[in-house]
């Protein structure tokens, strides 16, 4: 009976491989080639007078109504002009982060056929982390300022942001700009919606960055996903308990989805827990919905919570 059992498992393991490289052998076929425009050398390695031609070919940058003097302020100031040179330091070679984006946009065009080809732009920004990487349709901007590693002295930010200002999260970065394009925004504004709607970005990942760690798609440390897989049933329970799901408490998101140093249960437990657990738990509930339904990735994108929540049969390990 054991020895049945193994063959069983086996026979399933090697059909599970199968079908994986049946997919990513049709992936590595579709033929993607990126382009990439250093923005960043264009701007900071222009003279002033070059300014005029600098708008005209890349009129987004330069919002109307900023007098050109601060644009030739940021172009020679000293602070900015260092900020350059690390970004060049960093980033003198662009071709491995373009290979990835050409992997990225092969897997892309696999789920989303009718996706267009993008031009990558990369840029120094203002420092802003909530706009380190954006898709917009014909275009993907990355502001290198914000991966340039952790441990860069430029960064006076908490651990919890900086952690993710590295160069690996480019791509993360960049699909959670794709699919939140690509998901209907919700109507129910309570925890459950916000839960499976985060989770739903979060399995795109999975499928479009097979070769990620889930600790790099989400943006955890693996000591904090060890933590959510430990303590997955507990956070359940108190979800459940305390009739959160369906509490439409602006709070909660705070509490529970948006990023944070922790999450907050208001118990013992809540230093040692990561920020965005109930996305983490969303995500799970979305594994668990698209393991046990027969459903392509953009039809998961569009389909509801309720009926995600429904038919997952999610149930997390105790």
């Amino acid at each position: 009976m054991k020895i049945y059992r193994f063959v069983v498992v086996l026979c399933l393991f090697f059909l599970s491989c199968d079908q994986k490289t049946k997919v990513e052998k049709a992936v590595e076929e579709i033929p993607v080639d990126i382009k990439v425009e250093r923005f960043d050398k264009v701007f900071f390695e222009a003279k002033p007078e070059d300014l005029t031609k600098i708008k005209k070919q890349y009129p987004f940058f330069f919002p109307v109504g900023n007098d050109d003097a601060v644009w030739l302020q940021k172009m020679q100031e000293p602070i900015w002009r260092e900020v350059y040179t690390e970004v060049q330091k960093k980033y003198s070679n662009f071709e491995p982060v373009r290979q990835e984006f050409n992997t990225l946009f092969q897997h892309v065009k696999y789920y989303f056929p009718k996706t267009k080809i993008p031009k990558v732009i990369t840029v120094i920004g203002e420092m802003d982390y909530n706009t380190k990487a954006i898709y917009a349709d014909s275009l993907v901007i990355v502001a290198l300022e914000l991966y340039l590693g952790k441990e860069h002295k430029f960064y006076q930010f908490p651990n919890y942001l900086k952690q993710n200002f590295e160069e690996r999260q480019i791509m993360p970065d960049v699909v959670s700009s794709f699919t939140y394009r690509n998901i209907p925004a919700y109507d129910d504004k309570n925890l459950i919606s916000q839960m499976i709607f985060e989770g739903k970005q979060l399995y795109a990942k999975d499928l479009l960055l097979p070769e990620f760690t889930d600790a790099e798609k989400i943006g955890y440390t693996p000591e904090q996903i060890k933590w959510c897989e430990e303590n997955e049933g507990y956070m359940w329970r108190y979800f459940i308990e305390k009739e959160l799901l369906y509490s439409d408490d602006p709070k909660l998101t705070t509490r529970f989805i948006a990023p944070a140093p922790f999450s907050k249960f208001y118990l013992e437990i809540d230093n040692d827990s990561p920020g965005r657990v109930g996305s983490w738990i969303g995500w799970q509930m979305v594994r668990s919905y698209m393991k046990n339904n027969s459903v392509t990735l953009p039809e998961l994108l569009k389909t509801s919570a309720k009926e995600i929540f429904e038919k997952s049969k999610y149930k997390p390990k105790k």
